[in-house]
């Protein structure tokens, strides 16, 4: 089963220096009907002004990944982290039993486009923890592993249950992945339009899949989209 969550049905949210789409629930924006999914809470596509930015606020149990998409962005945070965050990286933050953090758009001059995810932990009370790492897409087809539950192939290490893969597909390419039994998926475009098993996705765009064996992606047009495998 195929549930796609059209780009223009998310939450929106604009501010002088903000504009961001929700697709489950979140802040101010909520929907009962779209509170996440699976261990999914939130798909955060921003893009942030020159110069604007998240001021320093808390967190607590939640797995965040953030994937720019265009431009940099600023991370500072009550661990002692500093870095900057550009395309082809992934920063994973374990908010745990506490964590507390700043985002900025890193240039004065050009927006930076970025889509943060929330993931639940396995557990509360986690030691807070950073991680980033270099995830190059090479645009060939195919998807790359960018946050695991054991880190491997140079993912970062999500504390559930779940997968986080990212492609960037030519026009005509196609690509795919295999679900085990019991398994669920959430497709994310980030860009372009793709079909994902016979189904046509736009930019923006969300599509839940249940009792299915594989997700079959295929490019209507230069993408670049993530897939969440989740239990």
């Amino acid at each position: 089963m195929l549930t796609i969550r059209p780009a223009a049905e998310r939450g929106h949210v604009r501010i002088d220096w903000l504009d961001s789409r929700h697709s489950f629930s979140f802040g101010e924006y909520h929907d009962p009907r779209h509170m996440g999914f699976r261990a999914l809470r939130a798909i955060n596509e921003d893009v942030v002004a020159p110069g604007g930015g998240f001021a320093t606020h808390p967190h607590r149990d939640m797995e965040i990944v953030t994937w720019v998409l265009d431009g940099a962005l600023q991370h500072r945070d009550s661990l002692g982290t500093g870095s900057v965050i550009r395309p082809g990286e992934v920063q994973r933050m374990t908010a745990g039993t506490g964590i507390r953090h700043s985002e900025f758009n890193a240039s004065t001059s050009e927006p930076v486009h970025l889509l943060q995810i929330w993931i639940l932990p396995e557990r509360a009370g986690l030691e807070p923890s950073y991680e980033q790492k270099t995830v190059p897409l090479d645009g060939t087809g195919g998807l790359r592993l960018l946050a695991s539950p054991d880190g491997r192939d140079g993912s970062v290490t999500i504390h559930q249950a779940a997968e986080l893969w990212a492609g960037r597909l030519k026009a005509g390419s196609d690509a795919s992945h295999t679900l085990a039994a019991g398994r669920h998926a959430w497709l994310q475009v980030a860009r372009g339009d793709v079909q994902v098993n016979g189904q046509v996705l736009h930019a923006g765009d969300g599509a839940a899949l249940s009792d299915e064996s594989a997700v079959a992606l295929h490019a209507d047009s230069d993408a670049e989209v993530l897939l969440f495998d989740l239990a």
